[in-house]
């Protein structure tokens, strides 16, 4: 062995590379941020904090992150350019000393029925070659163990052409691990045919019971009657066995409707694709409601859910398939995995053993890998992704997190405390969004932006350390150590949600009376089975109004005032003020600009370059024709209502000529969630995480329910904001309806009425009520880890 010899030279005083010790960002201007420029230390843990909408992601997500990887993106040629999306330059004259950032957002991991924690870890990958390697009966490759693989088999005849092409016989197979009758998905869908149509009708008279088949000049509709394959005078329950095949099941077939081609498909597959093939949360609630009414998903028969053929699920290493070494929890799995000793696969056991104790050192060792990533929670999904950074040997990178510590009991924000230290002191600098005071205190540098949200935020208030936050006189700074107090008298339930026998998940046999009239708050650390509680087990048609944290779907033409439905009583006034139609008010229909098509922008695709986004020069950007800008209610056009602020739209339509009652309403409720600032017309893809959750409660607040379920509604809230929640809950509360809250938060368990605590530990340590009672009387026993954390907080 050589090494090579060192001559102590002494190193100048300061070496040209070392003056990029900071981030520099000046005059950035992307969404509502006003000109802010700033310096960030590189290798330190700088968090950023102020009120919902303040800036925050703006700054950090949308300005440095998005110019990072869009300047990485530059390094690959044009040809590899033209298959990736192509950001737009952030709004921001310099920035300097970028580092390449990886972003551990909380976007929810894509709701596909065949994504899983494993596939979406590449732990199923490793766990797929080793039963290939190692289990016996040996069935065949990796694919063969993969539920997301069908078998395949062919035969037939091959040209060959070297020299005299000869025809050759050739058969083909591939193994896969997919279970047949599922289709590796686990659950199996029946369709109530009787929610599809009245069989005692004929097609001709409008047999479909399908949203938005009932109209006979509908062209699917008239498909089915003029295909020739069915009689269209006839009551489907005469159909011979001929015709019903057809009507349900036939495979797409070319047919000719007056002199138009057209696909004719059997009703089942015609459903399946376009009803079934789509995200449920994504649907329009009309047909939500139908796809709930008209399928139902019952476990596959024949796999009994876990989605594999009968060959991977009898291969075994010892006594243990890989249907069974998924099901595990993680945290047992690593052990099983620790107790193989098979030199032949070493390095590939190594690397599975780092990536399943990274799980449990992450805090989701109660997860299993069959586990579907479409349930995971917010909080969950982010520390999915976190894992395959934490062994990473890379140094000097930017880690962007986006509130890591949301969905975390008490008890576990130190853990995540101590992961984010560990990236920075290896070299690393880490940007953290944060609204919790336990994870702002281990910050080595702050930055603090507002001073309010929307228009009124967008600058920084505050840069420096912790102590200098404290006293500096922000708005986070006096509520940095806010502490709520218990209730000195909490109210009285006046009946009950009995829950009985619930085993959703990991509950085991649980029976609990959830208390009706109160603000009722249901904890325990992550994990241990308060959603499958709250979520899975209050018995249906209870009235139940369940908000909970899936994403607010929209695009960039979707706003405030259309997705609370806002816009359609203000559309109609407008109307009715005018004698004209209401749809002329819609910027994405009659009244739309011919020239932006009612998006208000030109965007211009330049391929592999970012695309560029020039306002309308004919509507100016206000989205709608110039004829449409002529009518006037109340002295205002349209454009010039869906400029104002809510808090101004309250205002102007709630008095005078211009007084729209069913529109105050909705506004009043927005104004009620704190979300007073936000502009009409803004788009969603620029509201915060906060922001949109709040716009998703004021929208839910007006169906008629007597008992609403919150899940973590504290998520993406400043400290300052809490205390207005709190007075939302109990304002809910005292108009005569039931709250169950899903909550981490110290103040939202503080001020409730009655806390049921799940635990004790997660996974199958949990599952089990491990107190019921007073706030006062959870942080008098300390018996649990909730009860301890929640008394060390009121300082009782």
């Amino acid at each position: 062995m050589s090494t090579a010899t060192r001559t102590d030279t002494p190193s100048p005083a300061s070496h040209a590379a070392d003056s990029h010790e900071v981030i520099r960002v000046h005059g950035a201007r992307e969404n509502n941020l006003k000109d802010v420029s700033i310096e960030i230390p590189k290798r330190r843990l700088t968090v950023f904090t102020g009120v919902s909408g303040s800036g925050k992601s703006s700054l950090v997500f949308d300005t440095i992150a998005a110019e990072s990887q869009r300047l990485i993106n530059e390094t690959y040629s044009a040809f590899v350019q033209g298959f990736m999306p192509t950001p737009d330059r952030p709004d921001v004259d310099v920035l300097e000393g970028l580092t390449t950032a990886i972003i551990v957002d909380q976007q929810r991991m894509g709701a596909d029925p065949r994504s899983t924690v494993g596939t979406a870890t590449d732990a199923n990958a490793m766990l797929r070659i080793l039963f290939s390697r190692l289990a016996q009966p040996h069935i065949g490759p990796p694919g063969a163990y993969a539920f997301n693989v069908p078998s395949v088999r062919a035969s037939g005849a091959i040209t060959v052409e070297r020299g005299a092409k000869k025809a050759v016989k050739a058969t083909f197979s591939r193994t896969g691990g997919m279970c047949t009758r599922c289709e590796g998905r686990g659950s199996v869908s029946d369709i109530d045919l009787t929610q599809l149509y009245d069989d005692s009708k004929s097609l001709s008279e409008g047999a479909f019971t399908i949203p938005g088949w009932k109209s006979e000049s509908f062209w699917t509709v008239r498909v089915y009657a003029e295909s020739g394959f069915l009689d269209p005078d006839k009551p489907i329950r005469e159909f011979t066995e001929q015709e019903m095949r057809d009507f349900l099941h036939r495979e797409p077939t070319k047919v000719k409707v007056e002199g138009v081609n057209l696909t004719y498909e059997g009703l089942i597959p015609k459903i399946q694709k376009s009803f079934l093939s789509k995200d449920r949360e994504a649907m329009q609630p009309h047909i939500r409601e139908f796809v709930d009414r008209a399928v139902t998903f019952t476990t596959c028969p024949e796999c009994d859910g876990t989605r594999l053929g009968e060959g991977a699920r009898s291969s075994r290493i010892g006594a243990i398939s890989i249907a069974d070494a998924c099901a595990m929890e993680i945290r047992d799995l690593a052990e099983w995995v620790r107790g193989l000793d098979e030199p032949s696969v070493a390095p590939l056991l190594a690397t599975l053993r780092q990536t399943l104790d990274s799980f449990v050192e992450i805090g989701l060792g109660y997860l299993s890998l069959d586990r579907s990533a479409g349930t995971l929670s917010g909080g969950e999904a982010q520390r999915v992704k976190m894992i395959r950074h934490l062994g990473s040997p890379l140094t000097d990178i930017t880690y962007v997190f986006d509130e890591p510590t949301a969905g975390l009991h008490p008890h576990d924000i130190q853990r995540m405390n101590n992961l984010l230290l560990r990236l920075r002191d290896k070299g690393n600098t880490v940007l953290v969004v944060e609204h919790k005071p336990e994870t702002i205190a281990i910050a080595d540098h702050v930055v603090d932006l507002g001073p309010g949200a929307g228009t009124e935020g967008g600058t920084i208030c505050f840069e420096g350390t912790v102590e200098g936050l404290r006293t500096g006189g922000t708005r986070t700074g006096r509520h940095f150590d806010d502490r709520a107090r218990l209730k000195e008298k909490v109210r009285t339930s006046t009946g009950a949600l009995e829950i009985r026998g619930a085993t959703a998940h990991n509950l085991q046999d649980v029976d609990v009376d959830i208390p009706l009239g109160v603000l009722c708050v249901v904890t325990g650390v992550a994990g241990s089975g308060k959603s499958s509680l709250v979520h899975g087990s209050i018995p249906a048609g209870a009235g139940v109004v369940s908000i909970d944290q899936s994403p607010i779907r929209g695009s960039r033409r979707s706003n405030p005032a259309t997705y609370t439905g806002l816009l359609d009583p203000v559309r109609k006034a407008f109307a009715k003020a005018n004698g004209v139609k209401p749809a002329l008010f819609s910027a994405n229909s009659e009244g739309a600009c011919l020239n932006c098509k009612g998006a208000g922008v030109i965007y211009t695709d330049l391929a592999m370059m970012a695309g560029v986004a020039t306002t309308c020069e004919e509507c100016e950007g206000k989205r709608f024709q110039a004829s449409v800008l002529e009518y006037r209610l109340g002295g205002r056009d349209i454009s010039e209502v869906l400029a104002m602020s809510v808090t101004e739209a309250e205002e102007f339509l709630g008095t005078g000529e211009a007084r729209i009652p069913a529109a105050h309403k909705i506004l009043e409720r927005l104004v009620d969630v704190g979300l007073g600032y936000l502009g009409l017309g803004q788009p969603l893809t620029t509201l915060s995480g906060g922001e949109r959750q709040r716009l998703k409660l004021a929208t839910h607040m007006s169906e008629k329910g007597g008992v609403y379920v919150l899940d973590e509604p504290t998520t993406g809230l400043h400290l300052a904001d809490v205390e207005q929640l709190l007075g939302l809950l109990d304002r809910l509360v005292d108009s005569g309806k039931s709250v169950v809250v899903v909550e981490h938060h110290q103040a939202v368990m503080a001020h409730a009425d009655w806390i049921v605590d799940l635990g004790p530990g997660a996974g199958h340590d949990g599952g089990r009520i491990v107190f019921e009672g007073t706030p006062a009387d959870l942080v008098a026993a300390r018996s649990t880890l909730t009860g301890e954390h929640l008394a060390a907080y009121v300082g009782g």
